[in-house]
């Protein structure tokens, strides 16, 4: 798949936008992994305008992470065009993404993100304003949802009025703002979409991509250019390496990716990893909002699913505040994670 100059090979797949997620450790772990391009948090475009030291520090992007992709969003279309130059300007991107997706209610509810699509007029000035003001940079791109609603689910027509506002690729999750991320994503019309003869720029298709099977199919039976994987990443950023096994059909190497005594993929593997994203959470951070800003990805793993009698470990694994008192407890679970210690 190719966006303007960059090309991104065959069937790439692309690490989400996750506010609170996707820092700069994250996206490096998820590229060393097998991601073959990964997004930053997204930023609020008046904050950056603002110049909001908070805002301007997700801006921060270094050459080992590259092809690298920073998003912003907001509903001002002159705001989002000067929050634009501001990117270009600072991180000099891959690629600007235009958020007119994410579904919370302090975004959509402002009319921001998903809001944007019950003015689908305001969001196609958005991106003219954006794409005038830096696409002879960067190329500009655009991720969005079904709709608003069931009722509303508007994507097939409206990806033909992004496309001639001139973004260079979408990104369509297959639910409406209202389902949030409940039920399961609908890919038919992201398939719509793509099969759509009218359609010259790369599809990429999010939603319940939490396999290597689900990447396959999003590629085989909907016909899309890249597919992209957001909350299967948590406490998984392997999950990267077993979908490009299952496309590529030969193994991904990761080697080099952590520094580890152990083969790739095994559970002692994936435990080093996990202590990897941690000790760079920590060293980017401070060791106190180092460790809180990974525990979710600790919570969320299925690297300890069916140890038994777990819980107790897991509460005090959650709520260690040193790191070496962590690295410790997590070391103590390492004899539990061969299979002959888990339970069926």
């Amino acid at each position: 798949m190719q966006i303007r100059n960059l090309n991104l090979g065959h069937r790439p797949v692309l690490l989400a936008p996750m506010e609170d997620v996707t820092d700069i450790g994250f996206r490096l772990l998820c590229r060393r992994l097998g991601a073959s391009m990964v997004y930053s948090e997204f930023v609020a475009s008046d904050a950056l305008v603002r110049m909001v030291n908070k805002s301007l520090q997700k801006l921060t992007v270094c050459d080992d992470e590259r092809p690298v992709v920073i998003q912003i969003y907001g509903r001002d279309p002159g705001a989002m065009a000067e929050a634009a130059e501001i990117v270009v300007e600072k991180a000099q991107p891959d690629i600007l993404d235009l958020n007119f997706g994410c579904p919370v209610k302090k975004v959509a509810g402002k009319g921001a993100g998903s809001g944007m699509l019950q003015t689908p007029e305001l969001m196609q000035e958005i991106i003219r304003a954006v794409v005038n003001r830096v696409s002879s940079r960067v190329p500009v791109t655009v991720k969005t949802r079904l709709g608003w609603d069931h009722e509303h689910r508007i994507i097939v027509d409206l990806a033909e009025r992004i496309q001639d506002c001139g973004a260079e690729a979408l990104t369509i999750h297959g639910r409406t703002r209202c389902q949030m991320y409940t039920g399961e994503a609908d890919w038919s019309l992201i398939g719509e979409v793509k099969r759509n003869p009218r359609m010259h720029i790369p599809i990429i298709g999010n939603g319940d991509i939490t396999s290597g099977a689900d990447a396959l199919r999003g590629f085989e039976e909907y016909g899309v250019d890249a597919v992209m994987v957001g909350r299967a990443t948590f406490g998984r950023p392997w999950i990267f390496k077993e979908i490009r096994d299952t496309l590529d059909g030969t193994p991904f190497d990761v080697s080099a990716a952590v520094q580890s005594d152990f083969a790739p993929m095994s559970p002692d593997w994936q435990l080093d990893v996990l202590k990897e994203e941690v000790r760079q959470s920590v060293e980017r951070i401070d060791e106190y909002r180092g460790i809180l800003h990974v525990r979710r990805h600790l919570a969320a793993t299925p690297l300890f699913k069916g140890i038994p009698s777990f819980r107790q470990t897991r509460i005090q694994m959650l709520r260690t505040e040193k790191m070496d008192e962590l690295f410790e407890l997590l070391e103590s679970i390492r004899p539990l994670l061969h299979t002959d210690n888990l339970s069926e």
